[in-house]
């Protein structure tokens, strides 16, 4: 099978395989179909994948049930967490490359990948090794004698992973997954999948047998279709955009009524009221729409600040956030993200800084977009009611509790909110009023691998991470004894 070799951080090779991965081996797909992969800070060509095609769909999803059925619904929960925290090992033993592999591909930058979304990825697959033992069910009285339940893994299960955070998604899915006892094959986005293929050979090395994890890069609308559609496949976990979870959900129910969770869609409130430490929303606020460029599902692109501190506020973020770069959308996005700039600016949407007067300043080439800040935006403006993925806060004042409230609800999305004060009844009050699956208060976007994670309303339903998702990953099945005689 072919191999890329990729100059990382610090003029390190790095050799990863390029085809797909199935049975534990590396294999071409079907008629030799092809992906072409580009650096999307630079727009350079990085290298050629296979693409999996509705054939290669079907082989790994066999290669998966024949797994399920002889070997892996019959592990001891002790392989099963020697397997998972072996793989962590080697995961943070090659944290660098992995960063590289992300840096150059999916535009991640290389000191956050190391800082945060490698040990988030290593974590989760530590934390869910230590819950393979401890999956419980309930005994119970009838009035024929006694019964009692089980958790079981579901099956084969597909997992369609985003190309924001490939690495920690893909193991907020794996892990619990497998932890499950389930086998499971992920779909790489075909924008930024290099990490996957260095991901599998890991998989491989730690021991994990043939078929119980198959990797496939693929175009969405072929392989995504063809996991979604198939008859095997008992459960897809997807992450990305409300448009395709509804396709997911659609091919559900006209195929074999598969399971489904969706974490989708944001537009993301931040409340921030005139009593908050303004240094701390600041940080946070700021972090929250310019953090990976703003390509995160839970950027805090909304942001409603109490009219007394309104104008300090407006002009110390603009300070903070006008020059402040940090990271490269993909070219699809990068057009997407000036469309939006370019429907506000006609629409009447007062611009602070960014959007057109930003263009001289982006860089030669890639896929830059500046940062970029809309104030005084109304409630029924595209900017305010759209998610975008991209560097585009929209800042509207509010002066009461109860219309900061209304105006965070009023939106189809409710995936994460943020809340900014330093009365702790307000806090709680307006927490337990807001529509989001996650509402932190005086920080932004904190991910924690014990606390699960997911929306409400058009964001999706299912959650990723803490124990709630194991419930997403097995079935209850219960056992009933009749004691009396026959």
């Amino acid at each position: 099978m072919t191999e890329v070799t990729l100059v990382g951080a610090g003029g390190r090779n790095i050799t990863v395989p390029t085809g797909l991965f199935i049975d534990n081996e590396f294999s071409s797909s079907t008629d030799n179909k092809t992906i072409d992969v580009e650096n999307p800070a630079t727009g350079d060509f990085l290298a050629t994948v296979a693409a999996a095609q509705v054939a290669d769909v079907n082989r790994a999803v066999l290669s998966a049930e024949a797994a399920f059925k002889s070997t892996w619904r019959f592990i001891t929960p002790e392989k099963c967490r020697t397997l998972l925290n072996k793989l962590a090992d080697l995961v943070e033993r090659d944290a660098e490359e992995l960063a590289s592999l992300q840096a150059v591909d999916a535009g991640v930058l290389y000191r956050q990948s190391l800082a945060m979304d490698i040990p988030q990825a290593v974590e989760t697959c530590r934390y869910y090794a230590g819950w393979v033992d401890k999956l419980e069910g309930q005994s119970m009285k009838i009035s024929q004698g006694m019964a009692y339940t089980q958790c079981e893994p579901i099956g084969v299960c597909a997992a369609i992973v985003p190309w924001n955070a490939p690495l920690m998604i893909t193991m907020w899915k794996l892990a619990p997954a497998i932890a499950a006892g389930n086998t499971l094959i992920i779909k790489t986005p075909e924008l930024a999948p290099l990490y996957g293929q260095k991901l599998a050979q890991l998989i491989a090395e730690s021991g994990f047998p043939p078929g119980v994890i198959n990797i496939l890069c693929g175009l969405g609308n072929v392989a995504g279709q063809a996991l979604a559609d198939h008859a095997l496949v008992r459960k897809i976990s997807f992450t990305g955009s409300t448009a395709v979870g509804r396709r997911i959900l659609e091919s559900s129910s006209r195929t074999n009524l598969k399971r489904v969770t969706l974490e989708l869609g944001g537009k993301s409130p931040s409340i921030v009221f005139s009593d908050a430490a303004l240094e701390n929303a600041l940080l946070h606020t700021t972090q929250g729409i310019t953090v990976h460029n703003g390509q995160i599902c839970a950027a805090g692109s909304r942001i409603y600040v109490q009219d007394k501190i309104y104008d300090r506020f407006v002009a110390e973020f603009s300070a903070r956030t006008k020059d402040a770069v940090a990271g490269d959308p993909l070219a699809g996005q990068k057009a997407r993200v000036t469309a939006y700039i370019g429907t506000a600016l006609h629409e009447g949407t007062k611009l602070l800084h960014g959007g057109e007067r930003g263009a001289d300043s982006a860089p030669s080439g890639g896929h830059f977009v500046p940062n970029t800040a809309f104030v005084d935006v109304a409630p029924t403006a595209t900017v305010m009611r759209e998610e975008i993925f991209g560097p585009v806060a929209s800042i509207a004042r509010f002066n009461t509790e109860e219309e900061a409230i209304a105006l965070a609800n009023d939106n189809c999305y409710g995936l994460a909110a943020s809340v900014f004060t330093d009365d702790v009844n307000r806090a709680i009050r307006v927490s337990n009023s807001i529509e989001a699956g996650q509402v932190t208060v005086n920080m932004w976007g904190t991910v924690n691998t014990s606390t699960p994670f997911g929306g409400v309303k058009e964001s999706g339903f299912g959650r990723d991470l803490g124990k709630d998702a194991l419930e997403d990953w097995t079935q209850v099945k219960t056992v009933k004894f009749n004691l009396q005689g026959r």
